[in-house]
């Protein structure tokens, strides 16, 4: 048997953590004991684990309790339900990242496109680029237009 701290200090997290997700129906005390400690056994320890680890990879709270829910019940679903959720976690991190990669590719090339000098800002080719709707950068998120190689440089030019 476990108190909280205990706990908390053999999975190397906080006390507050374990509130959290108690209070988020991931992990419940085996019990309270007559002083009003949580109690927990190493079945919860176990459990606890398990939702580090899947934290670890990436896994939402909402998911992390969707792979419990099968973690409990494992013998009604089958390998392929447990697989179409990393698959759909795999594929929004890989839409994250392409997105990452626009971002960073435009942002570059906006650096790229200015001196950086002491100049005044008031004609920096990063400011006229975010400034003007006939560059190509496009603020929604359905499409992303990044031709950063049009922005000219004003720094040395006009001082």
């Amino acid at each position: 048997m476990y108190r909280i701290g205990e706990l908390a200090k053999l999975c190397e997290v906080k006390t507050d953590t374990l509130r959290f997700y108690e209070k988020h129906g991931l992990l419940s005390p085996s019990f309270r004991s007559d002083a009003g400690y949580r109690m927990y056994t190493e079945i919860n320890a176990e459990r606890l684990r398990f939702i580090l680890r899947a934290k670890a990879v990436g896994f939402s709270l909402s998911e992390i309790r969707d792979l419990l829910s099968i973690e409990l019940d494992k013998s009604n679903w089958a390998c392929v339900d447990v697989k179409a959720l990393v698959d759909d976690k795999l594929a929004n991190v890989n839409n994250k990242m392409s997105e990452l990669q626009h971002f960073q590719l435009s942002l570059q090339r906006l650096s790229d496109a200015c001196c950086g000098g002491p100049e005044s800002a008031e004609h920096c080719s990063i400011l006229e680029a975010l400034e003007s709707s006939s560059k190509s950068i496009q603020c929604e998120n359905t499409e992303h237009h990044h031709d950063a190689s049009q922005y000219t440089k004003h720094c040395n030019t006009h001082k």
